[in-house]
């Protein structure tokens, strides 16, 4: 199959610049935070910095409805964007913790909008640029760029901040940031090819309509309710399993490469088995299958609580739940693609997007009260987080039961 190597690789880097912030915030930040003395409460408290991704659905329809036709519709967005990510992880580098920790947070936050902003202008120009044939490789790009940000910026960076220090991890995020604008000021942005891809600009009108009809479809509720829920005891066991390694006597280097790089290298394979999957299986019959293997990692977790972390352990479970975490990651983008109008693919993407990031955020702050208020220990929580993950899977069976009644999908293999 032929396919275009420029596009691709813009939506690569576009998509690995978009998850620096995110991977830093994840994985790295909980390990500076803690390792500077701040409390778990405060820590827990981190995920709502992404408040953004979750409300990015609000001003997407901006998004798609304004932009320059000279610059290019989706780089009027983008290169803005990409510039105020590269100033303030420049700016963070000289932020100090604790003495300045709001501030140091509130870069952060902007790190993450000017991120979700992005995301929108890139998933649109991906729906604008590709041609039926190349869309396994745009999602290719999507997921693979996506993680190897959140592997640079959580994992590599971290691994190397004993040598370049805390600033030098925020100064390398900008540079990267900075290196990939360029490339993407210097591309002419390509005239919308994709079959059913409206060459206009929509109106508010078309794009309301388009959404309510969207929403109108049978299951849809339940399909929301799913999205918004099968994270939800995952994020919970996430918040506190770097602290719980650090309050275990591991350093910010080990538990940058172990659950930072290693675990984005099997969170990278089992994207790509997910693929796998979705193409030789149910689409429902996947993401089943992908929910089930989902809670043994988290099980694992609950374990190494109970009879104490060592090193070969907190691999092995690291390994299993970011490979497994790929693996339903994958399914799950799978299942929200085959019910997008991609007519509206950017705006409706969007909002199912922003309904996954707004369902797992609770878990951070509920995981925090339990354990520094209501004194839960890590093994008690994370054993709740499992119990979760078992009951959402449940909302999968009306699903598998009902007829899926989708609009034209967005990839060909779903």
């Amino acid at each position: 199959m032929r396919i275009s190597p420029r596009k691709v690789g813009l939506l690569g880097a576009l998509y690995f610049v978009q998850g620096l912030p995110f991977g830093f915030q994840s994985t790295a930040l909980p390990v500076y935070l803690r390792s500077s003395g701040v409390s778990l409460m405060t820590i827990s408290m981190v995920g709502l910095l992404a408040a953004p991704w979750m409300a990015k659905a609000l001003w997407a329809p901006l998004v798609d409805r304004y932009g320059s036709e000279r610059l290019g519709r989706r780089k009027s967005w983008i290169l803005p964007m990409q510039a105020g990510l590269a100033a303030t992880c420049a700016a963070a580098a000289f932020v100090p913790v604790p003495g300045a920790l709001p501030l140091l947070l509130g870069l952060i936050f902007l790190m993450n909008l000017f991120a979700a902003t992005q995301d929108i202008a890139v998933d649109g120009l991906a729906v604008d640029l590709l041609e039926p044939r190349e869309l396994g490789w745009g999602n290719s790009a999507q997921v693979v760029g996506y993680k190897l940000g959140m592997l640079t910026g959580g994992g590599l960076l971290v691994w190397a901040v004993d040598v370049i220090g805390w600033r030098g991890l925020f100064l390398s995020m900008s540079f990267l940031s900075l290196l990939v604008l360029g490339v993407a000021a210097l591309v002419r942005e390509p005239r919308p090819v994709a079959e059913g891809t409206a060459t206009e600009r929509p109106s508010w009108t078309e794009v309301r309509d388009r959404l309510l009809t969207a929403v109108r479809l049978p299951g849809t509720g339940w399909v929301l309710l799913f999205i918004g829920t099968y994270k939800l005891g995952e994020s919970m066991a996430d918040v506190l399993f770097k602290p719980f390694l650090v309050d275990a006597g591991f350093s910010a280097g080990q538990i940058g490469q172990w659950v930072g790089t290693w675990g984005t290298v099997a969170s990278l394979l089992g994207s790509a088995v997910g693929g796998m999957l979705v193409s030789r299986m149910p689409l429902l019959g996947a993401l089943a299958l992908a929910t089930a293997l989902r809670v043994f990692p988290l099980g694992g977790q609950w374990w190494l609580a109970l009879e104490g972390p060592t090193s070969s352990g907190v691999i092995a479970v690291t390994m299993a739940e970011h490979f497994f975490g790929g693996v339903l990651t994958t399914a799950l983008f799978a299942f929200m693609m085959s019910r997008v109008d991609r007519r509206i693919g950017a705006t409706h993407y969007t909002l199912l997007a922003s309904v996954e990031v707004l369902g797992k955020s609770p878990g951070g702050p509920i995981a925090g009260l339990l354990a520094s208020r209501a004194g839960w220990s890590y093994a008690n929580v994370f054993l709740l987080a499992t119990v979760l993950s078992v009951a959402f899977a449940v909302l999968l069976l009306p699903l598998r039961q009902r007829p899926s009644s989708s609009t034209r999908p967005l990839s060909p293999q779903v």
